[in-house]
């Protein structure tokens, strides 16, 4: 497995899919501990389109064994000398009759521990209990996103559509048409692959139309500090060794 190249190609394109990560085994293992997760708190979101789980590693610690297994940490530990902690962890199940879909956007924005005036922290909200806010866009471009796929993803249940190397522009104001759909990528994984991404990558997703659920674990990284006194909302160190 050749992480030099997946590290290569993320920074040049915006987006790489590394497959192979975990077995079938782990990937049932992983399902089996998500399903068996209380699901009370306001971090629990169900409609008949989407489930998802927010401040996933909080709400399900036992996960934390079974997701960083070696190829995952020798992964994370390709992308810098720096060392990455985990910023952000959300799990995604689109039913297999879903029409949920989700027009092209960046990821703009980061979960913080509290409301704060700093300078270039922009557009805050609140939502479910917790802050979210557009920070200064050198934290944007150092956060890498890992999605671990739990069910084949294809063009046909809702995988990510890309424009490649959009990333590198910036952030992009959507409506302004700056950019070109016909350079559009799908980006379809294998169970128990793993797309990686950088946030100001343009992506989308489609309506499911073959019956087939998508689960996805999201996950962001970074290895920089916010300015004080705020903090990471879903700080924690990633294990070095499995």
């Amino acid at each position: 497995m050749n992480y030099i190249t997946n590290k290569t190609t993320l920074e040049e394109n915006g987006f790489a899919i590394v497959e192979s990560i975990y077995s079938n085994t782990e990937i049932d293992q992983i399902i089996e501990c998500i399903a068996q997760a209380e699901q009370n708190s306001n971090s629990f979101h169900k409609t008949k389109d989407l489930f998802a789980i927010r401040q996933l590693m909080k709400n399900i610690p036992e996960l934390s064994g079974l997701l960083f297994n070696q190829k995952l940490i020798t992964l994370i530990n390709s992308f810098s000398t720096s060392d990455y902690f985990l910023t952000k962890a959300i799990y995604f199940d689109k039913p297999s009759m879903s029409n949920w879909f989700v027009a092209y956007h960046q990821d703009l924005s980061i979960s913080v521990d509290q409301k704060t005036d700093l300078d270039n922290y922009k557009n805050w909200t609140f939502k479910k209990g917790q802050y979210g806010v557009q920070p200064p866009l050198h934290i944007l471009q150092n956060t890498i996103t890992l999605r671990i796929h739990l069910d084949d993803t294809d063009k046909n249940n809702g995988a990510l559509k890309v424009i490649p190397k959009s990333h590198l522009e910036g952030i992009i104001r959507v409506e302004s048409k700056e950019w070109d759909t016909k350079k559009e990528h799908i980006c379809e994984v294998k169970k128990g692959g793993i797309m990686l991404m950088k946030p100001l990558t343009l992506h989308a997703s489609n309506r499911t139309l073959n019956d087939k659920q998508r689960r996805v674990i999201h996950l962001e990284f970074n290895s920089l500090q916010l300015h004080e006194p705020l903090h990471w909302l879903e700080f924690m160190k990633v294990q070095t060794s499995a």
